[in-house]
Order: structure tokens, then sequence, then C-alpha cells
């Protein structure tokens, strides 16, 4: 397959056509050839948006033309539209547009243009700015890690804003010193797992490799990540100021530039980062590397 927009464009097409009908993560997946995990993951870095969080918006722009155009009861948009309930959908029509159905057609608000997403117009650098989908294969063991937990969710992009500030927290608050008392080395582990593909929601664990038999302590999880196959990418050199940009970049490569023409899929499997002495110590520039769990694509 050349790339991906192609069959993401498909399925683009099909959630127009049937936004009024129950929509799922996996029909869609089935539709692109995908695994539902690997196709979450392949949508959302060529739209933007988690597959359900487009489906959402998608309705709520059909809802808004209808309620500013229409005198429709709000009950029958929210029913046409698959909302189930009014009032799911005035808490949903709220949330994006920050105020109630009812009072976006007392004000006479013209509802803007909201399109469907054209995945055929974007265009990737394969190179992006520098960073070349460079990698390797690396089987490994299961690793036990002890760290720190966070919850968090990809709808609107709350994961690259409450990860960095994680990590800013965990490194000003000196708690890789809690874990350096058990750990094996010194080298941290950004770890996304436990993932819901409904709700877009993963927990995210900043840890330390430790031995067999470790015991948790208050405010601490152990997680082990299994013994996997990975498709393993460094980040480019990058002063520490541009290091987080530097990293999500890099993830936005490994699903938009590589997977297209790798022959691979993500396993489903718990991804992380991997930071060692290469990003450490104050050097003037900084690299890590990410673990991507892969298997084979099926013919």
């Amino acid at each position: 397959m050349p790339g991906y927009e192609k069959v993401i464009g498909l399925c683009v097409d099909h959630i127009e056509d049937n936004l009024a009908e129950e929509i799922t993560l996996t029909e869609l997946a089935d539709l692109a050839g995908l695994s539902s995990f690997h196709f979450h993951r392949v949508f959302h870095a060529i739209v933007g948006d988690t597959v359900m969080e487009y489906v959402r918006k998608r309705r709520l722009a059909c809802a808004a033309h209808r309620v500013a155009n229409s005198d429709d009861r709000l009950l029958d948009i929210a029913l046409d539209l698959g909302f189930g309930s009014q009032e799911t959908f005035i808490r949903a029509f709220r949330r994006l547009f920050g105020t109630t159905p009812g009072e976006y057609r007392k004000r006479a608000i013209a509802p803007p243009f909201y399109p469907r997403v054209n995945v055929l117009e974007r265009r990737y650098n394969p190179y992006l700015g520098g960073i070349r989908m460079d990698f390797k294969l690396v089987a490994k063991p299961a690793i036990q890690v002890l760290g720190y937990s966070l919850r968090t969710t990809s709808v609107d992009g709350q994961n690259n804003r409450e990860i960095p500030e994680f990590w800013q927290r965990y490194i000003h608050g000196g708690w890789g010193a809690r874990l350096q008392e058990h750990a094996i080395t010194n080298a941290e582990y950004g770890i996304c797992g436990e993932f819901d593909m409904e709700t877009s929601q993963f927990s995210y664990i900043i840890g330390m490799e430790v031995p067999e038999g470790t015991k948790a302590e208050d405010g601490l999880v152990l997680y082990t990540i299994p013994a996997a196959e990975y498709a393993v990418f460094t980040t480019p050199l990058a002063p520490p100021a541009e290091f987080s940009n530097s990293i999500q970049s890099t993830w936005g490569g490994i699903f938009s530039e590589w997977f297209p023409h790798s022959g691979y899929e993500h396993a489903g499997t718990p991804e992380f980062e991997y930071y060692d002495d290469r990003c450490m110590n104050g050097q003037e520039q900084v690299q890590m590397d990410i673990y991507i769990p892969v298997k084979k694509k099926e013919a």
C-alpha cells in the first residue's frame, strides 16, 4: 500500500454517509483492512482526531447546522444524529461550541463551515524537517518497571499537554531519586499502555527497570512490559528546549510515514520511550529512543 490516505479517506466517506447510524471503531477498522488498534493509531496520526472523536465532531457540525437553520426539536436532532438522548447531545454540544444548542438557536448563531477532513490533501515530508525514518528491529524480554502513573487521553491532544507537564513535575520534584533506590540502571522509561480505544484514554508511566520481586511503595506502581518485537526509532539530536517537539514529531512520523511502507502494524501491546545517558547530565544536544511493538501485517 503506497500510503494510508486512501483507506482512511474511504473511512471518512463512510462516516459521512452514516452519521445517523451506529458507527463503531471495529467496523471502520474492518473497512480499512487494519487491526482495530493499529487503525485507531493511524487514523489519529493522519486526521488529527481519534476515530470516535472525529465521528462526534462531524455529528455536532451537522447538528449545529440543523439547530441554526431549522425548527426541528432538539430531541429529534439528537436522536437523528446518534446521541441517544437530549442530555448527551447538550453536553457534547456545549463542550464543542461553548454553549447549549438552545442558546445557540436563540442567539441566531450562523454556524461556520465544518467540512469533512480531506486526507488526500495532506502531504507529508518523509524527512520531517530532518527526522529520517531509520529504524532497527529488536526483540526484548519482559521488563519490570517501578514508577509513577498518569491517566490521560489523546482527545483534543490532551496527552500532548499533560505528558510533558507530568515529566516536568517528575524532574523538578526529584521523583526519580525514589526510583533509583530500587533500579537496575538510571535509564528512564515513558510507557504508554492500558489503552481504551473507545474513550481514547491510556496510562502513561514514568519509571525505571527494577528486579523481579520489587514491591511498589505508596504512590508508585509496578508495571510489566511484556516480551515483544519492537521497531526502534531514535529522535534527532536537538537542544533541550526543542526536545519535546522532536519527540512528538518523531511519533507522528512513525505512524504517518513509516508504517504505511513497512509491512508491519502495531502489535497492540505497550509502547515506550527510552531515556538514557544521551539525554541526561546537562548535554547541549539530546536524543532518545521510541520502541513500538510490531507484527507482520497480514497479506
